[in-house]
């Protein structure tokens, strides 16, 4: 026993007599997760999923106990789908198609490759990350997948290196849950499920999954040890606004949580997710993250993917006929997944039949099916160029926008199109970039094959065309010696950061790729770096090059990414995206949060990751040890200027102020937890001469926490010399701190800082509230 936790004394505070004790006192990892009992079966939080249990009851009703277990044990393939539940026609159930991925169908044909989640989370655009996922769950429909695996909301970017950070939307849990919440939304009026996931603490790659060592040993996956306020405050935080958003599916991860794998976590499935949350859908395992028999089942895992024999099957039916598991178990999976289908009305007839779009080769025959609608391609354009981020701008006679150049210098390996689809290219192992190819997306189960590709080289070939230009370029990845024309008005350098599933980056910069900007700014005074990146990217061995006049952040904008580029270098579209993370000045930094953790001593074989820091990653960790980041989360230029002024902090009459909240269960927690008890206000006004969009942003600082956390965000259009209002609404959840002792959301008596800017650093406007 005392290898499967982290620490001796958490061992004693867990264990007595044998026997795992539900400790709700905070020491600092509970280290052995304790054991919850089977949740409930459902009756529903609304008028529709009571409806939908009623219907699921009644059908489950009429299974026998072979048809019941085959609901939760997936096919790994049928057609193109990822993982396939088999029909039951005599019922009119026709299965269920399970496809990846989060940022659009994956491995088909007819569809479209739309930016990723962190080119979402670098827009702080409510709307556009609604319509985008309505957009992009149509496509899902029109191929006949029931469930989409995404959205991303876990990693959520703790370890900086996190080789599947860009899937995710941002290092910060309120900007991720509030888009993630209009993710689910638009996806799910589709009648698509969404596939939430990875729940939760799946902050690497490293030893995600169990593996053989070079001596032939076992080796388990990484435990992620986290206390019960940091997983509230952080890691549930946004899985708690898509289950409030009406998720119907949650996906577990492949790490261990306090040594229990998450697909058997029953603290995690049962206690938080299902309970606590009032999820009311079912819960997906990753592919191969299981671990155990019937005891997965008991913890709160309702469907298996892909091809468990080992360990489901007729195992989980062997099981209930030996008496070590209950049948009302087995019907209670059967009837969350039949429930979910009904919800979503995926009996209907018109919902298309079950992979009917997704061929099992695309090189074999098979029936086009074009998935795209002709109304999305104004989303997808402004997708791409609100993610992209003006970092620097000398914004002068240099820079940005371009001032009718009439010669453009184009170098670096990121410029051209791929030379195959991007869901198949790009290396597989630790690399720093993705050579000859610009990066759209990046690697693993979260890539997706684009209609087309714009790419840098193609978007600029086709300005100089119609602007009469002359474009030179040297797009070969032999970085340091190009040579630069002389009369080179502008040189744009392009670089990418790649990242994908399956391993961990090598590092958050790379000389290579540095070297390259560094040789075209010594011999061009006006030199635009364009950076693709999979995650954070450090620049400091170049940025203060004195001809190194501007830097975008383009993160993954999907195959516009050329045309968005291009829009936003020639001041056709003013840029608005801010950083869904933080840019600090060098690797140390970090910390211990920069690589992921590796399993060393006694715990060789059960590696342990403890997440000692707490909630303090990112900003809150910067602004806790007085670190000055290069460029700050929230951070983001345009091409004119905002000012702010009137700040008003409006209590709300109405809802309780009381210390804990009192509602009754709804989808994502008690239901006074979105009660608004303060409204703030500020005016923003575009000081400068041209039109451009703003995010404020509203930061507090809750009694005994972080100095400041978002609670709000707000992006609005302003022209210039006008003004406009933004509010923002803070509610009882916003407000509270985790009481791990009470297992509530507890208000916090006294005064709370109050903060509005442009940036988590340039907070313009003061104030303060109290409770």
């Amino acid at each position: 026993m005392k290898f499967l936790i982290s620490t001796t004394a958490v061992l004693t505070l867990l264990v007595r007599n044998g026997v795992a004790q539900n400790i709700t006192s905070d020491t600092h990892f509970y280290g052995l997760s304790p054991s919850i009992p089977p949740a409930l079966l459902p009756s529903g939080t609304t008028d529709s999923w009571a409806a939908a249990y009623s219907k699921a009851t009644a059908f489950v009703a009429q299974l026998t106990q072979e048809e019941k277990n085959n609901l939760t044990y997936g096919q790994s393939t049928r057609n193109g789908c990822v993982g396939w539940i088999p029909a039951i026609e005599r019922l009119g159930f026709h299965g269920l198609c399970l496809q990846d991925a989060g940022n659009g169908v994956r491995l088909a044909d007819g569809v479209n490759a739309w930016d990723s989640g962190i080119h979402v989370g670098a827009t702080w655009n409510r709307n556009l990350a609604y319509q985008r996922a309505l957009h992009m769950g149509s496509e899902f429909r029109n191929k006949g997948v029931n469930i989409a695996l995404g959205p991303v909301v876990g990693p959520i970017g703790r370890i900086a290196e996190g080789g599947r950070n860009w899937e995710g939307i941002s290092n910060d849990p309120y900007l991720c849950g509030a888009l993630a919440f209009e993710t689910v939304r638009g996806i799910q009026e589709n009648g698509v499920v969404t596939s939430v996931k990875h729940f939760i603490g799946n902050e690497q790659e490293t030893n995600r999954n169990p593996s053989t060592n070079n001596q032939s040993q076992h080796v388990e996956s990484v435990s992620s040890n986290i206390d019960d306020k940091t997983l509230h405050e952080l890691y549930l935080w946004p899985f708690q606004d898509a289950v409030h958003a009406g998720s119907g599916n949650i996906m577990c991860s492949y790490n261990r949580i306090n040594n229990s794998y998450a697909c058997q976590n029953s603290k995690m499935l049962n206690g938080v997710l299902k309970d606590e949350l009032g999820f009311q859908g079912f819960v997906v395992s990753d592919w191969g993250a299981l671990h155990a028999g019937y005891a997965a089942a008991e913890a709160g895992l309702d469907m298996v993917m892909p091809n468990a024999a080992t360990f489901w099957a007729k195992n989980l039916t062997a099981s209930i006929n030996n008496g070590t598991m209950a049948e009302s178990i087995l019907d209670n999976m059967a009837t969350r997944i039949i429930a979910t289908w009904y919800q979503f009305s995926q009996d209907s007839p018109d919902f298309p039949v079950p992979g009917v779009g997704l061929p099992k080769s695309l090189p074999a025959q098979h029936v086009f099916v074009d998935a795209k609608s002709p109304s999305s391609k104004q989303v997808l354009l402004d997708s791409a160029i609100e993610g992209h981020v003006l970092a620097k701008n000398t914004n002068g006679s240099l820079g940005l926008p371009l001032k009718s150049p009439k010669l453009v210098s184009l170098f670096g390996y990121d410029a051209v199109a791929a030379r195959t689809n991007p869901s198949t290219a790009g290396p597989t192992s630790r690399s720093s970039q993705i050579l000859n190819s610009t990066m759209t997306v990046a690697g693993g189960s979260g890539a997706n094959n684009p209609s087309y590709i714009s790419s840098p080289l193609d978007a600029l070939s086709q300005r100089a065309w119609e602007d009469g230009t002359q474009l030179l370029w040297d797009v070969t990845n032999i970085n340091s010696t190009a040579a630069v024309d002389a009369a080179s008005d502008v040189c744009i350098v392009m670089l990418n950061a790649w990242a994908t599933e399956g391993s961990d980056r090598p590092g958050v910069h790379d000389d290579y790729s540095d070297a390259l900007v560094i040789n075209i700014a010594n011999q061009c005074n006006n030199t635009i770096v364009v950076i693709h990146n999979a995650g954070v990217r450090l620049v400091d061995q170049f940025i203060e090059h004195p001809n190194v006049t501007a830097l975008i952040y383009a993160h993954l904008p999907g195959q516009d990414s050329g045309r968005a580029l291009v829009s936003l270098l020639y001041g056709d579209s003013n840029p608005s995206g801010k950083l869904p993370y933080s840019v600090p000045t060098n690797e140390s930094a970090y910390g211990d949060l920069l690589s992921p953790g590796q399993p060393e001593g006694i715990y060789y074989l059960f590696p342990q990751d403890d997440f000692s820091e707490g909630v303090y990653i990112d900003y809150r960790a910067f602004d806790h040890a007085n670190i000055t980041p290069r460029y700050e989360f929230g951070f983001g230029l345009s091409y004119t200027t905002f000012s702010y002024s009137s700040l008003s902090i409006t209590p709300i009459s109405g809802p309780s102020t009381a210390e804990y909240p009192v509602g009754k269960i709804v989808e994502g927690g008690q239901e006074d937890l979105w009660d608004v008890l303060f409204r703030v206000t500020a005016s923003v006004t575009n000081t400068g001469d041209v039109d451009g969009a703003e995010v404020a942003q509203l930061y507090v600082g809750i009694p005994g926490g972080p100095a400041k956390q978002l609670r709000g965000f707000e992006k609005v259009d302003v022209e210039p010399g006008k003004s406009v209002e933004v509010s923002f609404d803070l509610t009882r959840r916003d407000l509270s701190s985790w009481d791990v002792g009470a297992q509530k959301w507890q208000l916090q008596r006294g005064q709370y800082g109050v903060f509005v800017g442009a940036s988590s650093r340039m907070l313009l406007l003061v104030g303060s509230l109290s409770i």
